[in-house]
């Protein structure tokens, strides 16, 4: 007898990220190998103690990470990949149904960082980068 799959959309689902995303996917093993704690202490100092919070930086390093892998031109384009793909949002700790930051909040974070912070921040992700590939 011929099957025929049907779709029901389910409202609720449990799903686990981590157990959806291969073992020896580059996301999974960049999230292991890279400490992006230190973003943090660096960052810290360019923004204030009151008012609404900011997008994470670890966040915005994680999607400016993606961005330069994935060759990405534009934040729309990067978000709308984030958007779709498990291991990206594994990657970046969100779960399905969290939002991900407008591509314009990324856009605006990038250009409050001053040149010399960004890129400091770039090389010290390159370096445990490069350290745990050789």
């Amino acid at each position: 007898m011929q099957g025929k799959k049907t779709y029901e959309e389910k409202l609720f689902t449990t799903i686990h990220l981590s157990k959806r995303i291969p073992s020896n996917n580059y996301y999974r093993k960049m999230k292991r190998g890279i400490d992006f704690s230190f973003i943090y202490k660096l960052t810290e100092p360019l923004y204030g103690k009151k008012g609404k919070e900011s997008l994470d930086p670890v966040v915005f390093f994680k999607l400016c990470f993606i961005r330069k892998q994935e060759n990405i031109s534009s934040y729309r384009k990067l978000i709308a990949l984030c958007r779709i793909r498990l291991d990206l949002l594994f990657f970046l700790d969100y779960n399905l149904d969290d939002k991900l930051p407008a591509a314009s909040t990324v856009s605006h974070t990038r250009r409050n960082y001053p040149d010399n912070i960004f890129n400091e921040i770039c090389e010290k992700i390159d370096e445990q980068i490069y350290s745990k590939l050789t």
